[in-house]
């Protein structure tokens, strides 16, 4: 029997997209202590393809992830669709890349291209594509010898429509492919397959000029539900994975200081809609038991194993082992604040936190924008905070390139100033 470490690398390297696995090793060398987890047990959740879930724009990175309310851009398609209905231009483009883990591999990244197009004062269409390398893995067999080397990759192909149902609130629908292939073509034995997926968004926008502390201003509030799509195989065995369905709630609001100066201030709740692991039992030497048919023994919660798609999702809400603390542990919350000088210069800032039971990730996130005519340039930096004092995403850097083509008027525009890409 061959013994593919690509796996075990895939496993480290998709889990730690999401800043898990790292955490976990500490946790089970006895470096990060049960007080360090806030009192409760780590019971992190893990899907296929977690790399749908990176904020793959500068602009949003730099606000501590955060994007379903900030004003429109190229790249809003992968934070809330519905917004495009509201971009200030007749089409645009963007390109953003994220050399990714860094700490860890040297070779791993993500390049993410999207755009979009006006059709009139009330519908817009856009399409991307994202790309996810894991570098070159050398594959062994059980002895350790060579087999070979190969390149992992996944990729996500987009599109979406945004029409605007009144003057302040908005609608957005997508449609995702996703392709995952982590070893079909080298697999000598033919045991695994390339995993595929199809998926759909669906978004809402609210955006509503308002005076705030006394000066012009703006709210904006937004809903997405993401990624709903079917589980992924990557053998035939018949074993299968949830993807990472998801559910973001935000508001930004935004105040005019003066004609020069704007600030905005952003929250973003997120969620993800897959079910939460059980606790399983387990013997004296921590091992988990197992019934005469070789199942393991579930002591608390559900198995995820025997929920479809629909059911996972709507049993998120409520199958966490430990009851109702436990789901409010699974709820990211994300900050993030704008300062736009002049339509040309923008500072952000913004914080990400993850409970230390669900992953663990938190950090502080700072970067620039700078625009010149429809060229906009954009720069992220990411600084990790808590416990771990070797992070695998501490000094992910994120650069973005956006053009803003053919201006509209005022009144088929945005209402929320603070994008720089406006």
């Amino acid at each position: 029997m061959m013994f593919y470490s690509k796996f075990r690398f895939h496993v480290l390297a998709t889990a730690s997209c999401l800043g898990l696995v790292f955490w976990a090793s500490f946790v089970a060398k006895g470096q990060i202590t049960p007080q360090q987890l806030g009192g409760g047990t780590l019971n992190t959740i893990t899907t296929a393809v977690p790399f749908l879930m990176i904020s793959p724009d500068a602009r949003s990175g730099a606000m501590g992830d955060v994007g379903v309310a900030i004003s429109p851009d190229a790249n809003s398609m992968f934070w809330n669709a519905a917004k495009l209905s509201f971009v200030g231009n007749n089409s645009g483009i963007a390109m953003n890349y994220t050399p990714w883990l860094r700490n860890l591999v040297p070779d791993v990244s993500m390049a993410y291209v999207s755009g979009y197009k006006r059709l009139d004062d009330l519908q817009t269409v856009g399409v991307s594509m994202r790309y996810f390398s894991l570098g070159d893995i050398n594959f062994t067999d059980i002895n350790g010898a060579s087999l070979g080397t190969f390149n992992p990759n996944e990729f996500a192909i987009d599109g979406c429509y945004s029409r605007k149902l009144s003057d302040e609130f908005s609608v957005g629908v997508g449609l995702r492919y996703v392709y995952s292939n982590l070893a079909a073509g080298f697999d000598p034995n033919n045991q695994f397959k390339a995993g595929t997926a199809v998926a759909g968004d669906l978004s809402f926008y609210y955006n509503r000029p308002r005076r705030m502390f006394g000066k012009e201003g703006n709210v904006a509030a937004g809903l997405v539900i993401s990624n709903m799509g079917n589980k992924m195989a990557y053998s035939e065995s018949g074993q299968t994975s949830f993807i990472p369905a998801n559910m973001r709630l935000g508001t930004t609001i935004t105040t005019v200081i003066d004609r020069y100066n704007k600030v905005s201030f952003s929250l973003d709740l997120n969620k993800l809609l897959v079910p939460t692991n059980p606790v399983y039992q387990r013997d004296s030497l921590n091992r988990i038991r197992l019934d005469e048919n070789g199942s393991p023994i579930i002591e608390r919660g559900s198995d995820p194993n025997q929920k479809s798609v629909i059911e996972g999702m709507l049993g998120s809400f409520n199958d966490a082992p430990d009851g109702f603390k436990e789901e409010l542990r699974e709820i990211n919350p994300s900050i993030g604040v704008e300062y736009l000088y002049n339509q040309v210069f923008a500072l952000r800032g913004g914080y990400m936190y993850e409970h230390p039971t669900k992953g663990g990730r938190q950090y502080f996130t700072a970067g620039m924008g700078l625009q010149y005519n429809v060229f906009n340039l954009n720069f992220s930096y990411l600084l990790p905070v808590g416990q771990l004092q070797t992070n695998p995403l501490a000094n992910t850097l994120r650069f973005s390139l956006m053009f803003d083509l053919g201006a509209l008027g005022k009144s088929s525009g945005s209402e929320d100033a603070i994008s720089v890409t406006e």
